[in-house]
């Protein structure tokens, strides 16, 4: 699921510098672009383990195929406790019953979905905590959690979204492989919208390339740290909130939006759930004085 939000301003897409200035460093030197690219995929790689997406089953039973499901969005996993963020309007479509799963890989055997429970929702600003039962991390899945920034969004820094969807979208199966949408850009601005009907205009931060179908939920990742600086929240349209699963499709150059990670945090705080920084280190809710660090490393 994607949503539109009203534009309030007009942004041209920033040059990649940070990009630009990887490509020098490796055409001075084969052997440090190679160390350099090792070291930058492997977040990217744990980020990848970390995605899942939230999806309902329309069978009761398997079939040779697994369960076939209809694909709603994204989530990320934060911690090996089995908690992901995602943002609440993806869970819109549960809200009248029905139990949402993710679509989780393991390393030997096909994905198989996952029931998760919604622990908390802050329609406000759009964003959710659920947690995966039983906890992959415990089991013989291919997981990772994504770390959180303690540092927000900057306008012209480098960021790369990334999200799984289903190969066919009209006839998904939990068996089949996903496919994965690699997004690389920068951040334009801040802008402010109604997030919620019901509520006062929250923060959103924008972004040089447009939203695909099914991003919504997914890790805005900071390309320095490889830490989640935001999720992807929708397009950035002029007009009204609209779901781009009943809208015409959009311009190509339409930005998308994404939800600042400062609100998911302040969720995760008044919950008394722990995150990972940048630095892989466990943070305790900045109200608690319990902080601790990682001493047990997600089961690949």
């Amino acid at each position: 699921m994607r949503r539109t939000f009203p534009r309030k301003s007009h942004c041209q897409p920033a040059a990649l510098g940070a990009l630009a200035a990887l490509a020098l460093t490796c055409a001075v030197s084969p052997i440090a672009a190679r160390l350099a690219e090792a070291q930058a995929n492997a977040p990217d790689e744990q980020a990848s383990a970390a995605l899942c997406p939230i999806v309902y089953p329309d069978d009761p039973s398997p079939a040779d195929r697994g369960y076939r499901y209809t694909f709603f969005g994204n989530a990320f996993f934060i911690n090996d406790e089995g908690y992901l963020l995602t943002v609440a309007h993806v869970l819109e479509n549960f809200r009248d019953g029905g139990q949402a799963y993710i679509v989780v890989n393991r390393p030997d055997a096909p994905p198989r979905l996952v029931k998760v429970a919604v622990i908390a929702k802050d329609a406000q600003h759009d964003v959710a905590i659920l947690r995966a039962t039983p906890n992959p991390f415990s089991g013989k899945y291919t997981v990772g959690f994504v770390p959180l920034s303690s540092e927000p969004a900057v306008r012209g820094q480098a960021v790369l979204a990334l999200s799984l969807h289903p190969r066919r979208l009209q006839d998904a199966h939990s068996f089949e492989a996903q496919s994965e949408d690699s997004s690389p850009g920068t951040v334009l601005s801040y802008e402010s919208t109604l997030l919620d009907k019901a509520g006062p205009a929250a923060d959103v931060f924008l972004l040089s390339h447009p939203v695909v179908k099914g991003q919504s939920g997914s890790p805005v990742l900071a390309l320095d740290s490889h830490a989640a600086v935001g999720l992807v929240e929708g397009l950035w349209l002029r007009g009204t909130t609209l779901s781009l699963a009943k809208s015409a499709p959009p311009p190509s150059n339409t930005p998308g939006a994404a939800i600042p990670i400062r609100y998911a945090l302040a969720l995760l705080q008044q919950q008394g759930i722990l995150w990972h920084t940048g630095a892989s280190s466990s943070a305790a809710p900045p109200s608690s004085t319990a902080s601790q660090s990682v001493t047990a490393r997600p089961k690949q």
